[in-house]
């Protein structure tokens, strides 16, 4: 285990890393400076690759900023294969497990990004009470547990205030509901009022935020032309490149006066009125 220190790296963990966002949010923080812990449910292979480019990255700004021989880099004994961490978030021991194992391996953590979410389509006729259960549990439960560990966490060390960060990865259609996904959108609404609770009872030592995106990647659900032409429906003719979510990201983990708001990242998509989700349109 490493001893934090002065010298020690910022360390983030940064859930569902392995693919799409959390893959693209894991190298922007490399990028920026942070070690990244790469969380992933089944996802190992490509996990370990997210882990490898974010090692790649990591070494070269480690090698700029700690000079050669001094014995301060504590990364020197760890492999990319230490980076990752298989936990499934629907399982609440299991997640309380995960903060704890990446602190035993890393050492001190300075952030949570909670990005790994179940995206399963429901509606009024469709819903039931298990398919609200594995929402709630994957996309609202394990983002407060992982918030509550690493307040834990950075009380035991004694860490400064504002030292710390959660960030709660969410969706603008909160502010543009529509009824597709009832069990996801009611998860995601559930996290996004549990930044306010969350900034409260966690503060002063850790800060809660949220970043919304708009329609951002393409996925099975969508022809490379349909999603192209989704893109641009908003007030600015497109919503966010996956460069602006990760920048944003980015910016809410630096600027330690933010807490318990959420940033909307979608080109005014919350503005518009769609009647059905963007996957069924």
């Amino acid at each position: 285990m490493l001893t934090p220190s002065s010298s020690a790296p910022r360390t983030a963990l940064v859930t569902g890393a392995g693919k799409r966002l959390g893959r693209e949010i894991a190298l922007g923080l490399a990028r920026a400076g942070w070690r990244v812990a790469v969380h992933y449910r089944s996802s190992e292979a490509e996990a370990l690759q997210t882990a490898e480019e974010c090692w790649a990255i990591s070494s070269a700004v480690s090698a700029a900023a700690i000079p050669a021989g001094t014995g301060l880099n504590p990364t020197a004994s760890l492999k990319p294969a230490d980076f990752i961490f298989q936990a499934d978030l629907a399982d609440e021991s299991a997640t309380r497990q995960l903060l704890p194992a990446v602190v035993a391996k890393l050492g001190a953590i300075n952030a949570v990004v909670n990005s790994a979410a179940l995206f399963e389509h429901d509606d009024i006729h469709s819903f039931s009470y298990a398919n609200m259960a594995q929402h709630w549990a994957s996309n609202t439960g394990a983002a407060i547990v992982l918030a509550q560990a690493l307040h834990q966490h950075c009380a035991a060390r004694n860490a400064h205030a504002a030292e710390a960060i959660v960030i709660n990865m969410l969706d603008q259609k909160l502010w543009n509901p529509n009824p597709d996904f009832l069990s996801y959108t009611l998860s995601k609404a559930a996290l996004e009022a549990a930044n306010t609770l969350l900034a409260q009872a966690l503060a002063p030592l850790v800060r809660v935020v949220g970043v919304a995106p708009g329609l951002t990647l393409t996925s099975h659900m969508l022809a490379d032309e349909k999603f192209k032409q989704l893109h641009t429906l908003s007030p600015l003719g497109r919503s966010s490149s996956v460069e602006e979510v990760v920048s944003t990201v980015v910016f809410a983990m630096q600027n330690r006066a933010i807490t318990g708001t959420t940033l909307l990242v979608d080109g005014g998509q919350h503005l518009m009125k769609f009647e059905r989700d963007f996957s069924l349109m």
